[in-house]
């Protein structure tokens, strides 16, 4: 009994005397390139980041640039067009054939980006000519919007595709007139001196099906040309095309994308 009494005692003290390691340890090897121990105390927290009730919806750090609602009496305060206004309907907005594009006031370098879209119920048209629009990353780099069902086109052409570029891992549109929703993660180009550093990439969810996996982009988006880069602002707006075709657009948000303890690379 008396052993036993002993046993538990010691255990104690040698319990109460051991740091308490909840939250890291200090003697650990330290991680390569970084000022961090493996399981480092000090390491910065990421930020708590509330998700949406519902999926899909915008996150609590998230800005939202069309949700249907009125600001000043205005659906589409986010947004600019040189030429004219996309109409406004009931929780979505629609190309305007003819208004030129959409962009944002805002500009942005590395971001997140939700986005939803359907093309024309009514089938018009064939290849490039059918439900055609596009989402411009810094008003440069095009994720194709087409209606890509059951419509044969050239593979760097259709949905998802990095236009001119990259074809999509797969086919996952819709029917013509459905809701489709891209999510998509975009790192911008670096630039110094006017040189590039480091290209700019994407990964693009349709569907919730993955089309891109960071994917390296060969320069700004052209057509029929090839890409390549040039000195860029480190920010620009995300621009929704005019391709003449009545695409509809709707619950769009973007979040600001920073690595808050990662050097840059």
């Amino acid at each position: 009994m008396r052993r036993f009494a002993l046993l538990l005692l010691t255990t104690g003290l040698a319990m109460f005397g051991q740091a308490n390691h909840d939250l890291g340890y200090d003697d650990t090897p330290m991680l390569p390139g970084l000022p961090f121990h493996v399981h480092d105390p000090q390491r910065p927290h990421p930020p708590v980041v509330t998700p949406a009730a519902q999926v899909g919806g915008a996150p609590s750090d998230a800005i939202v640039l069309f949700d249907g609602k009125l600001v000043n009496g205005d659906a589409l305060s986010q947004w600019q067009s040189a030429k004219g206004n996309w109409k406004v309907g009931d929780g979505y907005f629609e190309v305007a054939p003819g208004a030129g594009d959409l962009a944002t006031k805002q500009k942005f370098g590395d971001v997140q980006l939700h986005i939803e879209w359907a093309a024309p119920a009514e089938i018009r048209g064939t290849s490039q000519n059918r439900g055609n629009s596009g989402i411009y990353l810094q008003g440069r780099y095009e994720i194709q919007v087409l209606d890509s069902y059951q419509n044969p086109t050239y593979a760097d052409g259709q949905a998802g595709a990095l236009y001119g570029q990259w074809p999509p891992l797969a086919n996952a549109t819709r029917k013509p007139g459905e809701w489709q929703s891209y999510d998509i993660v975009f790192e911008a180009p670096r630039f110094e001196g006017g040189k590039l550093v480091k290209p700019a990439y994407a990964t693009v969810f349709l569907n919730g099906v993955l089309l891109h996996n960071r994917k390296e982009l060969m320069g700004p988006t052209v057509h029929r040309a090839l890409a390549k880069y040039t000195q860029q602002p480190a920010e620009d707006s995300l621009v929704l095309q005019d391709h003449q075709q009545p695409v509809r657009y709707r619950n769009i948000w973007i979040r600001r994308l920073s690595t808050y303890d990662q050097p840059e690379k």
